[in-house]
């Protein structure tokens, strides 16, 4: 009677979990009209008729092409009122003007009554299929996209911080670039800078953005220092984009800056004098310095003539060897060919390299 009983439960389970599960997608989109890479939110929803256990949806349409690119925003499944609901949020952008028009495709996998047996039952088969497969093509996607005169659209705003414009000779002018807004920040990876006779040193740029149903919103950043012994000119930047928001093209510009650089004089024993306690500095523009003092000493003090005859590497090396600490060594290094060895000296900057030992063993063995 009892296992009458619990076959009968079984059978009951299995009968209500392999019911029919109805189901009904819908899709919102928030545009019927947009411009050439601005963000169009494409909002899904499936309803079931129940609580819908059995069934499990692959749907992530990510993609990067010629023609579009698509990224998930949110996705959620909740019950409500008994019924299962599964929501999806994605963003697209289209890169080319004219009708674009697209159906996703989405898979429901249900979990067939083989499996359901087997796992109710304990037994252990491998001779089936856990899932029945049934592929769904979405509606339609239709939104006109509309010519613009660039592909950088969004909204933004550039500022600059910028250091006074009278410096000393192989000190370093700082200059920041802030643009913060809406859009694709990618655009702005090319700034760069090359001017003759300057010493340009650049961070990789700092992005701090997040994805929303607009697009990118967010803050983009990059850090120069221009180094030098002679007065110098930064040119001017600019760049031209379209403005989501004025429905126009508009321009962020830096005009450029002159900076006057003067010599400076220090005695020798001013130069070598130890560096206060109390004296502070930014020692990520450590190796600047460096620079100004190699500068210096090699047209102020007179090196002795080695008795012996001695290779170029030999002389350097016994140099690295002598030195020391960790400052004199950055010291020799840029004196020796700064752009060579910028790698060790930043990892001696920012103490990535404390040992002394270590370091020399690097460079000479």
């Amino acid at each position: 009677m009892n296992k009458n009983l619990g076959k009968f439960i079984l059978l009951f389970l299995l009968t209500y979990l392999l019911q029919a599960s109805e189901y009904e997608w819908s899709l919102e989109v928030n545009k019927k009209e947009a411009h050439i890479n601005e963000a169009i939110h494409l909002h899904y929803v499936c309803k079931y008729s129940d609580s819908a256990e059995l069934y499990v949806i692959e749907f992530n349409p990510s993609v990067d092409n010629k023609d579009y690119k698509i990224e998930i925003l949110r996705e959620d499944e909740k019950i409500v009122d008994g019924k299962k609901i599964n929501e999806y949020d994605f963003v697209l952008f289209v890169k080319k003007s004219g009708k674009f028009t697209l159906a996703l495709d989405t898979l429901m996998k249900k979990t067939n009554k083989d499996s359901i047996e087997n796992g109710m039952l304990g037994r252990d088969n491998a001779n089936y299929e856990e899932f029945s497969l049934y592929p769904y093509k979405q509606e339609n996607i239709e939104v006109n996209i509309l010519e613009t005169s660039s592909n950088k659209v969004g909204v933004f705003t550039l500022s600059v911080r910028k250091d006074k414009t009278e410096i000393e000779a192989y000190e370093p002018y700082h200059l920041e670039f802030s643009v913060s807004g809406l859009g694709d920040f990618q655009v702005f990876k090319d700034v760069e800078y090359k001017i003759d006779g300057v010493t340009v040193f650049s961070e990789d740029a700092k992005e701090e953005i997040l994805l929303t149903a607009d697009g990118y919103k967010g803050t983009w950043k990059k850090k120069f220092a221009f180094v030098s012994d002679k007065s110098f000119t930064i040119p001017p930047w600019k760049t031209h984009y379209f403005d989501l928001k004025e429905k126009k093209m508009k321009t962020l510009e830096f005009k450029g800056v002159d900076i006057q650089v003067t010599p400076v004089k220090f005695t020798k024993e001013q130069l070598l004098d130890p560096i206060p306690e109390t004296f502070t500095f930014d020692r990520s523009y450590i190796y600047y310095i460096f620079t100004f003092l190699a500068g210096f000493l090699l047209a102020k003090i007179k090196f002795t003539k080695q008795k012996t005859q001695e290779t170029q590497k030999e002389l350097f090396c016994k140099r690295i060897h002598e030195a020391s600490s960790l400052e004199k060594l950055s010291f020799i290094l840029v004196n020796e060919d700064a752009k060579k060895y910028e790698a060790l000296i930043s990892q001696i900057e920012l103490k990535e390299l404390k040992s002394l030992k270590k370091v020399k063993n690097l460079i000479c063995g």
